[in-house]
């Protein structure tokens, strides 16, 4: 069965011109609201321009693309459900020499992501390492791909209750979908093997389909104090280093820095 748009009604309202009000209705008809509120002040441009029919219309439905993809970008954004506000252009570079710029711009590029690659942020503290994930996790956003941040505690949590209520497979295909995971405090907390090992469903589930991005304080030497399964541990550390790319933004910390330098003044 075929859906057609329903044909703009003829009513028109007094005191409006009656091409205006159709043009207007026609666009609420097919969704298309940004040609709706510039139509005037393009028509206007292109009169005084005396641009010809297929230019005119070239730029109205410009204007609804760019538009578009903009609120697209926004929608994303929002849906990653990033804890606050990051952007790259905002990153300190001069505070960690040990994080270049060249390396961290080239992930805010989404090939990593569609080739399902890894990315590990490795080092203390304060140190820059959420900042990254959060930055480099808008800017693959407002790239159009799907992300999702959560710390692996509340991810753990999630998997746990889903499972309690015979949901996981619903979950798990839900985190499938996901372009790119943002994982964050990775290791800061010791995992049952019932946690770690839904925690390894979800890398195995992603590996070299879906790309997962970790923020992580311990080196991975130390991960074994949150996997307390050697094996499964092993298994975890080659699924997010296969391929993958790692940062490691050392043990100074920014905020203790800039908190010891203000005491000071």
């Amino acid at each position: 069965m075929t859906s057609t748009l329903p044909a703009p009604s003829r009513q028109i309202l007094p005191g409006i011109d009656s091409q205006d009000a159709l043009i207007d209705q026609a666009c609420r008809a097919l969704q298309l609201p940004t040609i709706r509120d510039r139509f005037d002040a393009i028509a206007a441009t292109a009169l005084r321009e005396q641009s010809s029919y297929k230019s005119f219309l070239l730029q109205l439905l410009e204007v609804e693309c760019e538009h578009r993809d903009q609120r697209r970008r926004v929608r994303l954004v929002r849906e990653a459900h990033f804890p606050r506000p990051k952007r790259i252009e905002d990153f300190d570079f001069t505070a960690n020499e040990l994080v270049t710029p060249e390396v961290v711009h080239t992930l805010t590029e989404p090939g990593w992501v569609s080739a399902g690659q890894p990315l590990c942020l490795i080092g203390d503290s304060g140190t820059g390492k959420s900042h990254l994930l959060i930055g480099i996790g808008t800017a693959v956003a407002e790239a159009g791909f799907k992300v999702r941040y959560t710390t692996t505690a509340n991810l753990v949590n999630e998997l746990a209750e889903a499972a309690d209520e015979r949901q996981l497979t619903k979950v798990l295909n839900r985190y499938g979908k996901v372009d790119l995971l943002c994982l964050d405090e990775f290791g800061y907390l010791e995992l049952d093997k019932t946690g770690a090992k839904l925690l390894f469903q979800i890398f195995t589930d992603r590996e070299e389909r879906r790309a997962i991005a970790i923020a992580s304080n311990a080196p991975f030497s130390e991960w074994r104090k949150t996997f307390t399964d050697e094996r499964l541990c092993s298994a975890i550390v080659d699924r997010l280093t296969f391929n993958g790319h790692i940062i490691e933004t050392g043990s100074d910390s920014y905020r203790l820095r800039s908190t010891q330098q203000r005491l000071r003044s």
